[in-house]
């Protein structure tokens, strides 16, 4: 992997995962460390399946991670993906600019999602797909929105491409080298996240779950729940309500 992130720089597409899935099934995959940026994305998603927003001035991304047998788990990336936001959002808006990180992998400005990450495993390959609100933020109906913006000049994409292709490349290092305990660490210094703090957690899997937060498992970053019995849950995919400092 070279230490400088390449990035080809496309005026539209349909989505930047797409594309660099169909070039590895083509046997065409670009090398660890090469990004595909679009201008404009017209079939952009999120987790969940959710559409992800094409806001002209923002941030749409992916990039290749090829899978070694001695890697943590693959879904794990998304926590890399998530530091790798928040570097490169704190080095265009500022040390006290209201960043923080949620789990599974939000990125969050003064309390609204700032950014949206996908993963997608194709082959021996994962493609991680990353989405920033650098000039406007979508307005949803169930959850507040962020944009850099907000927080001043808007960066240009070229310039936060390589800001954050470059945290990518420093944050991917340290997820192989020290292992996975120490990225959920670094992860959880700079959540939302307190233990004890209550969480509520929409699993899609009925009621939301309320309880309080108990830790990561340090084997793939699932979130651990205290319930009110004192038992625990363990959850690996959902969406979490929390206030800031609760």
């Amino acid at each position: 992997m070279s230490d400088t992130p390449a990035i080809r720089i496309l005026e539209e597409t349909g989505s930047t995962n797409a594309d660099l899935a169909a070039l590895i099934r083509q046997g065409r995959a670009p090398a660890e460390g090469e990004w595909l940026v679009a201008r404009r994305q017209s079939a952009g998603r999120g987790r969940q399946g959710r559409h992800w927003f094409d806001g002209a001035g923002n941030f749409m991304g992916s990039g290749v991670v090829l899978r070694r047998e001695c890697d943590p788990p693959p879904a794990s990336l998304s926590f890399v993906a998530a530091l790798a936001v928040h570097d490169a959002a704190r080095e265009h808006a500022g040390e006290r600019a209201g960043l923080a990180l949620k789990w599974p992998n939000d990125v969050m400005l003064d309390g609204g999602k700032l950014s949206g990450i996908l993963l997608e495993m194709v082959g021996c390959h994962v493609v991680v797909g990353i989405g920033v609100n650098l000039a406007r933020a979508p307005v949803l109906p169930d959850r507040r929105t962020a944009a850099l913006a907000e927080r001043g000049e808007v960066p240009d994409l070229e310039s936060f491409a390589r800001s954050l292709t470059a945290a990518f490349t420093v944050r991917l290092g340290e997820w192989r080298a020290e292992g996975l305990s120490v990225t959920l660490q670094r992860f959880i210094a700079l959540s939302i996240h307190t233990p004890g703090s209550p969480l509520r957690v929409h699993d899609g899997e009925g009621d939301p779950v309320e309880g309080r937060f108990a830790g990561l498992e340090t084997s793939d970053g699932a979130l651990r729940l205290r319930l009110a019995d004192g038992s625990e849950r363990v959850i690996r995919a959902g969406d979490i309500e929390q206030e800031e400092g609760a």
